[in-house]
């Protein structure tokens, strides 16, 4: 490796860079530390609010603005699947949870840390090998980017071939199901989890997710399945692996120039408009085509490549299969949504697991309402202007309102929470474009009755 490269390395060293607890026992003691000091926080509040003459509710003493520090400044540290869960609950359930939580969690997504480059070099070692640099003549120890269970480094081998190189944090794979398991008791003993609602299944899925996800040769698979499914989209480009260079831990992939896609919020409306009218007219054929969808809706997924005028697609370890039954009741759903037929709506939802036998008639008729309000751009004639609606926050209303009633909560099948993450983030990368798109007329293709 040149100077030139050993010179950046020495540059490597942030702030963020934190070595990640590999071992069961470390990343369990994250967790207790964890506990212990929101306990500590919350008998500090109590005492405080004590002294001023006020009987504090368990709840205020948890959701201090200090143990929200706590919170996510400890998984933040641990991340793994720790983080990932924090992820997929404020993605999945943000309505069910109180907001502070939402914003412990949502700060989560934001707050990756990287691995000191020490660490770097013992992942490097592990999976290629004492003298792996020979082969490389420039790679960036410093991180492009850093997720819940790996970071991204730029790299260019002897060859010239420029690449990107996705590590993963030592340990994640087995601690997956121990830190499901413990965050999720964390969220239960500090009572920010109502104690009616069931999220084993969601926490069965994500454990079941998660271990996909770690296991880079999978989603090196998912890429090429995707690459091939795409070829004949020229608007969009995907990474090509290397399988040389992968391994369990180590998905090496062809680097793809791109800015992100949410830097554009200041570009042409006919560009931001093309842009939010190709992922929404992804994720249909998606559902209704390839029957196989990537369910991260992170704006760091999508990159556009001004040189080449397409979207970059990235990060496919969260790819999921859809049966054709569960395809069959979202069209049969979005259908009867197009057509105000909330009888037949309600049917679909059935179908699709989202009803308990016990469920009350009001609260039935208010899952209803919150597809109707989900569907509201299938049913409009013309362009939908994501930048002055408020269905973001109509559907976030709407949730909470009807999260309000501890007896309806169940956790909905693993599919339909998802598909709704996945749409949602779309939605809100609409609105962040401030972009008009005519989605009934895409999913006319696919769903009965849609706008044309």
């Amino acid at each position: 490796m040149n100077s030139e490269a050993l010179a950046e390395s020495a540059l490597s060293a942030s702030d963020r860079a934190a070595a990640v607890p590999g071992g069961r026992l470390s990343r369990l003691a994250r967790l207790g530390t964890l506990a212990t000091g929101v306990a500590g926080g919350m008998l500090a509040e109590g005492a405080r609010q004590l002294a001023a003459g006020k009987r504090p509710k368990v709840s205020e003493l948890v959701l201090t603005p200090a143990n929200a520090r706590r919170v996510a400044d400890q998984l933040a540290q641990l991340r793994g699947a720790a983080m990932k869960v924090g992820q997929l609950m404020s993605m999945d359930a943000g309505s069910l949870l109180p907001p502070e939580l939402s914003d412990i969690l949502a700060r989560l997504r934001e707050d990756a840390r990287t691995m000191p480059m020490s660490q770097v070099v013992q992942v490097l070692e592990t999976h290629w090998g004492a003298g792996w640099e020979q082969g490389f003549e420039r790679f960036s120890f410093t991180p492009c980017a850093a997720a819940s269970i790996g970071q991204v480094h730029r790299a260019r081998t002897r060859d010239g071939e420029e690449l990107a190189i996705k590590l993963q944090y030592p340990g994640v794979r087995r601690s997956i199901d121990s830190d499901v398991d413990n965050v999720a008791t964390l969220l239960r003993v500090s009572g920010l989890l109502p104690r009616s609602l069931d999220i084993a299944p969601l926490l069965d899925e994500a454990k079941r997710q998660l271990h996909e996800e770690a296991d880079y040769r999978r989603e090196a698979d998912n890429l090429q399945r995707f690459g091939a499914l795409l070829a004949d989209a020229a608007d969009f480009v995907l990474p090509q692996p290397v399988a040389a260079l992968t391994r369990s831990d180590i998905l090496a992939m062809s680097w793809v120039e791109g800015v992100a896609v949410e830097s554009l919020a200041d570009a042409s409306q006919a560009l931001r408009d093309r842009i939010a009218h190709r992922l929404i007219e992804l994720l249909f054929r998606e559902l209704f085509e390839f029957r196989l969808i990537q369910t991260d809706p992170n704006f760091a997924n999508y990159r556009f490549d001004p040189a080449s005028a397409r979207l970059v697609l990235l990060d496919f370890g969260a790819t999921r299969p859809y049966a054709e039954p569960v395809v069959a009741a979202y069209r049969a759903l979005m259908t009867a949504a197009v057509r105000g037929e909330r009888a037949a709506m309600a049917a679909a939802a059935q179908a699709i697991g989202y009803f308990r036998d016990d469920i009350h008639a009001h609260q039935r008729e208010a899952v209803i309402d919150l597809f109707e309000i989900a569907c509201e751009p299938l049913r409009h004639t013309g362009a939908y202007d994501f930048g002055t609606s408020d269905l973001a926050a109509r559907l976030r209303d709407a949730g909470l309102k009807l999260s309000m009633e501890r007896d309806f909560w169940h956790t909905p099948p693993a599919d339909a929470l998802f598909l709704h993450r996945k749409l949602g983030g779309l939605y809100l990368l609409a609105a962040r474009l401030k972009a008009r798109v005519e989605v009934g007329a895409l999913a006319a293709r696919w769903i009965g009755g849609a706008a044309a």
